[in-house]
């Protein structure tokens, strides 16, 4: 594909990009002649990819010099008549990419479920049988080109902050800064994190990522707290994504409502493995009412950043402007705001605060830039208008991780009951269901066919017997990976799990996690070659038994003014 200066296409679907002359920019990226090919990813879910040509030094040669350097690269990919015409329509400031078709395992295993097959294509109505022929040449590497208004498109703020904070992380004069996005749900904050991400690794090789959003997480399944170390562009969404962290918690719901003192732990936890020494990107939760607008000014005192982006939109403000000042007089869930009191002896006024849940009263950051984004796009902040919700987009993370299952040669892609399971016996690993009180008689009923964090706690696994062995209480441990426990041999006294753990890895595990993060329902609804009645699948069950419905325990927390 040849791209005059500033010419760009915007697709749909998935494909496989080399730039072989030029230089081209791809949400926020530069690709130049000479990188590797990338892989790019434009569902549906999310906005439109666009590749745009865009200036590059211009080389000390004649244009037919140039004309015969591009005959070169593109001879072994397209026959001479078609070469000939890409050279007599070059002119100096072109770029030229390849694409090509992009099939992966992991990418077959998610669109072999009916409710994401038509995830990159589109639904089968929309497609015509009047192509032309650049239609169908798109067509044969996987992408539809739609219009521009479908890609991604900054706001005249979100441009001005951007700038601002790529200045601020390559100049560091003041040490490497702390970035922490901010807003409601569906206002833009991973699409804008993402971009800065790329424009950031421009410059400088690598940006930490401090994920503390358990709905909507970036690198890892729902339900974790996360830090990475991001080296290479992101060229799509969580699914397509899913990658080993720097260090990782897995709190166990997509949700901190119910124990907010337990995750501003984990958080505190997770933070400690930050090394300052690059520049670091903290997303948060889109829970910004009541309880979550305190418990995200507790964050800022505790991570302390530079920089805070704040976003809004006309249809919804439901924050305040979190200026420094606003923040160090707010309470938050458990910490303190400053307050005044008057000093008897030296008659004047002393302020105090606690930025630490854990520690008691401390100073607490001197103070940020506070950034402001104004998102302009339909919908923004407005969770109601959004196609694909929540749940959704978690259970596709979720098949995006499962994906790693698949053996690199594996065509076609494995079923997962197809897949051959570790054995891990009883008296080796501890159990813990972490979001609700369940009784050790039926724990092993919890465990089977399930979701499950594999860990790794600091005490020793040791057990008398061979049977199996539970936790008490729920550790602030490291989290290696996942799993999903597809049986349980009380007889061999073995747990059969599917992880993408290596073997090596697995040694480490000691404890496994049961939180409240369910498997996709179309895991076991969709199981290729199962005649009968589908394991683990039924409709003959009695919900008026006690206790087989969803149990929640509110934790409820009481902040420490009130204490």
């Amino acid at each position: 594909m040849l791209l005059s200066h500033a010419q760009s296409l915007t697709f749909t679907g998935k494909c496989q990009m080399t730039c072989l002359y030029g230089r081209v920019q791809v949400f926020g990226f530069i690709i130049s002649q000479g990188q590797p090919a990338y892989d790019l990813y434009s569902p549906h879910t999310n906005c439109a990819l666009t590749i745009e040509a865009i200036s590059y030094p211009m080389p000390e040669k004649t244009l037919k010099d140039m004309k015969l350097e591009v005959r070169s690269l593109i001879k072994d990919h397209l026959s001479s008549a078609n070469a000939f015409h890409v050279i007599k329509q070059f002119s100096p400031m072109c770029s030229i990419v390849l694409l090509e078709s992009l099939e992966t395992p992991a990418t077959d295993f998610i669109l072999s479920y009916p409710a994401f097959s038509h995830l990159f294509s589109g639904k089968k109505q929309e497609m015509s049988s009047s192509f032309n022929l650049e239609q169908l040449t798109m067509s044969s590497v996987g992408i539809k080109k739609c219009e521009e208004e479908s890609g991604f498109h900054l706001s005249e703020s979100s441009s001005s902050v951007i700038e601002e904070l790529i200045t601020a992380c390559c100049e560091e004069i003041d040490g490497c800064p702390i970035i922490l996005t901010c807003g409601p749900k569906c206002i833009g904050k991973s699409t804008f994190n993402r971009y800065l991400i790329n424009q950031l690794l421009n410059s400088i090789p690598c940006v930490d990522f401090l994920d503390c959003d358990l709905g909507q997480t970036e690198f890892t399944p729902p339900g974790c707290v996360s830090l990475s170390n991001v080296i290479e562009p992101i060229f799509g969404p969580p699914f397509t994504h899913q990658r080993k962290t720097r260090k990782m918690v897995f709190y166990g719901d997509s949700s901190c409502e119910d124990d907010c003192k337990k995750y501003t732990k984990i958080v505190k936890y997770v933070f400690s493995a930050y090394q300052r020494e690059v520049p670091l990107i903290i997303n948060t939760m889109g829970w910004v009412k009541g309880d979550g607008l305190l418990l995200l000014i507790d964050l800022i005192r505790m991570l302390a950043p530079t920089h805070i982006v704040q976003f809004s939109s006309e249809q919804c403000q439901d924050m305040p402007l979190l200026t420094p000042e606003y923040t160090a007089g707010m309470a938050g869930l458990q910490t303190k705001g400053k307050t005044k009191v008057k000093n008897r002896h030296l008659d004047c006024t002393e302020s105090e605060s606690s930025g630490d849940p854990d520690e008691g009263s401390q100073p607490h950051s001197t103070g940020y830039k506070l950034l402001l984004v104004q998102s302009e796009f339909a919908g923004a902040g407005v969770a109601q208008l959004t196609q694909w919700h929540s749940p959704v987009l978690r259970d596709m993370a979720l098949l995006g991780y499962l994906a790693l299952l698949q053996p690199p040669e594996a065509k076609p892609f494995l079923p997962l009951h197809h897949l051959v399971p570790f054995q891990i016996p009883f008296s080796s690993v501890a159990l813990r269901v972490i979001h609700t009180d369940v009784a050790p008689t039926h724990t092993m009923y919890t465990v089977n066919a399930n979701w499950v964090g594999l860990c790794r706690i600091l005490d020793d696994v040791k057990q008398k017997t061979d049977g199996p062995v539970f936790l008490t209480d729920n550790p602030v441990c490291d989290c290696m990976g996942f799993g999903i426990i597809r049986g349980i041999s009380v007889v061999k006294k073995m747990y059969y799990v599917l992880t993408p753990l290596s073997h090596e890895k697995l040694r480490h595990v000691n404890c496994l996690m049961i939180g409240n993060i369910t498997i996709p329902h179309c895991v076991f609804k969709s199981q290729p070659k199962i005649e009968g009645e589908i394991p683990y699948v039924t409709s003959e069950y009695n919900f008026s038994i006690w206790g087989s419905g969803k149990l929640r325990v509110r934790k409820l927390l009481q902040r420490r003014e009130y204490l």
